[in-house]
């Protein structure tokens, strides 16, 4: 579609378009007749219908009241009882962004208030949620979002160009294949390359946070990866293993768009800076600085579930809920007009938790599964969730009463709210005496993300994070820990309590400082309710290993002997099991022909891979790393 822009005028009286630009896949038009802007008689909607292409007008800067003026006009229409906390105008956009606390009192019946703020001030207003939890990560993402609004503006013109240009390059073929760059048989560093006739795609670009440097990064070394020809970048959800190379590329000269949900976005920012901030730490050269960081947010395009765009010339994407972590998707790719749909899980949990609905089984068209196999093996049939929280509650009642500590190490993404819930609801019930729970590492602040956009949670907790004295997350018994004086206060003055900390696998983070402190104690208990991966202090511990050398400091070294006991709870993961698994495929509407195993050890993936065979008699394979695909 080279003129769409041009056709889209063609049914717009002359004089009445200042501008037309593309924000991605979306075409906006700005006018500088208010009449116009007002009230088009429904002529936007009929060309909408008429091309299928999202079509916004707005008014052109130009004819927007000034800021000082609208901000306090919008002050007065505005109820108190809204609980407005913030007013910021985006003046490239000629939008302005309202938070209250109440939004429905702000938006008014029937819409009435942003009506009365378009008619008075001519910016157009977006009404947004006051997190419960004031969260300075969110702020500066908005920040730095907003300061480059007028590069913003261009990088996402550039985008619908590209999308909408016609190609690039010449069509000589009529296959599309994936090449496995990383996360083939293994778990860490996903990354993977889909080619189609006119696209080049990445599929999440991770990290092995517990492998060796040698094999921690995705082979990007590939002969058929070109940076330069790189089109788009898609993160399924915003644990490294997952999106921890992305800003490498930026740093390397990438400038394209990423893909992914706001909170995926949110969260991704945290982990990588606190990434960064532990390398240094351990005296390693980060791969990439706060700089490559900030480029990624600046080139994120964010989607809501089920929002369909185009994001090549060739290539639609919908994102899907994957119930893994907030805003964890399954990314749908509709390739060609009609030729392939492939569906790339990431990691999915197809089974309800405190904080998510299980992941989505339908889909318009479906040919081509790439799916994880974290727990894929015949023997990962993860017990009954109830029975899983049930073990919680007793150990920690059990190390309660005998003056113990339970350490929890936690991915700061899911694991640690999930775990949170559950223990706010069993101090409530009475199941376990209420003691201090400890907050630690990078979780109050993926906590804080996590009430920024309860539209994401399942709907029981997104009720109560709406009602502050339901709020779980709010709860006082909840206490956060933010420097080492105040973590050496809880291992030697604090009696008997629950700490949750970064990192899971212990391979970094408070946690590891915690454990330290806590092994030499048969009183307190060492619980883990994240996956291990293959190499982790975390793995050696469960496999037995109870004397391990550790380092302080930088280089001093020390032995420590593991006398806590020692429990695993897979049943609170946010994988999927392996019958999940294999009910997922079962439920899946359609049922895919082809499916690829990924994201698993060497043993679990051609294990799922034999058993989804076997059962469905659908093509399944299992690629290793740096092997090429097709799948058209």
């Amino acid at each position: 579609m080279p003129d769409i822009i041009k056709e889209i005028l063609k049914h717009i009286p002359e004089g009445k378009i200042s501008e037309a630009c593309f924000e991605g896949a979306n075409i906006v038009l700005y006018t500088k007749d208010r009449s116009f802007f007002l009230d088009n008689g429904g002529l936007i909607k009929e060309i909408v219908n008429k091309i299928k292409k999202r079509i916004e007008l707005r008014p052109d800067p130009a004819v927007c009241v000034d800021i000082e003026t609208a901000k306090s006009k919008i002050q007065e229409m505005i109820p108190e009882e809204a609980g407005v906390t913030n007013i910021i105008f985006d003046s490239q956009r000629s939008k302005v962004i309202i938070e209250a606390e109440k939004p429905g009192v702000a938006i008014g019946k029937k819409g009435e208030i942003l009506s009365k703020i378009r008619e008075t001030t001519f910016w157009v207003p977006v009404i947004r949620r006051t997190p419960p939890i004031k969260s300075a990560l969110i702020e500066n993402i908005r920040g730095v979002l907003y300061e480059n609004s007028d590069y913003r503006r261009r990088f996402l013109d550039k985008v619908g160009h590209r999308i909408y240009d016609g190609w690039i390059r010449e069509k000589k073929h009529e296959w599309v294949r994936i090449s496995i760059l990383g996360g083939g048989r293994q778990v860490g560093r996903s990354c993977i390359l889909l080619q189609t006739q006119e696209s080049r795609v990445l599929l999440d670009c991770g990290i092995d946070v517990a492998a060796s440097e040698k094999d921690a990064y995705p082979f990007l070394d590939a002969p058929e990866f070109n940076i330069n020809e790189l089109d788009a970048v898609i993160i399924s959800h915003s644990h490294l293993d997952h999106c921890g190379f992305v800003p490498y590329l930026f740093k390397f000269g990438y400038r394209g768009p990423v893909y992914c949900t706001k909170p995926t976005r949110d969260v991704a920012a945290l982990l990588l800076l606190d990434y960064v901030k532990i390398m240094r730490s351990e005296n390693k050269k980060p791969l990439f600085g706060q700089e490559e960081i900030k480029e990624m947010v600046k080139h994120t395009i964010t989607l809501e579930y089920e929002e369909v765009t185009d994001i090549t010339p060739d290539l639609r994407i919908t994102l899907y809920n994957a119930g893994h972590v907030i805003g964890s998707a399954m990314v749908h790719l509709h390739i060609g007009n009609g030729l392939h749909n492939l569906l790339y899980t990431g990691d999915m949990k197809f089974g309800k938790t405190q904080l998510l609905n299980p992941s989505a089984t339908v889909f318009p068209r479906l040919e081509t599964m790439i799916i994880e196999s974290t727990y894929g093996g015949k023997d990962d049939v993860l017990p009954n969730r109830a029975d899983c929280e049930a073990e919680l509650r007793d150990i920690i009642a059990k190390t309660i009463k005998r003056k113990g500590k339970v350490l929890i190490p936690t991915l700061g993404v899911g694991r640690a709210q999930e775990v949170m819930v559950l223990l706010e609801r069993m101090i409530k019930e009475k199941a376990i005496p209420e003691v201090p729970l400890i907050i630690d590492g990078l979780v109050w602040d993926v906590t804080a993300i996590h009430t920024t956009y309860p539209e994401f949670l399942n709907r029981e907790l997104k009720k109560m994070i709406f009602h502050k004295d339901t709020n779980p997350f709010l709860s006082p018994i909840f206490k956060r820990i933010g420097s080492q004086r105040e973590r050496m206060k809880v291992v030697e003055e604090m009696g008997p309590c629950v700490i949750l900390a970064t990192s899971g696998m212990l391979v970094g983070g408070p946690s590891v400082e915690y454990l330290r402190h806590l092994a030499d104690n048969p009183k307190n208990s060492l619980v883990f309710v994240s996956y291990q991966g293959a190499g982790s202090l975390g793995r050696r511990i469960q496999r037995g290993e109870r004397e391990i050398i550790m380092t302080s400091n930088g280089s001093n070294q020390e032995l420590v002997r593991i006398k806590m006991e020692v429990y695993t709870i897979n049943g609170l993961s946010g994988h999927s099991g392996r019958n999940e698994l294999m009910n997922f495929i079962q439920r899946c509407n359609p049922r895919p022909s082809k499916v690829i195993i990924n994201h698993g050890e060497n043993s679990k993936a051609l294990n799922l891979t034999s058993s989804i065979h076997k059962r469905f008699r659908i093509e399944t394979i299992a690629p290793r790393n740096l092997e090429a695909v097709r799948i058209k």
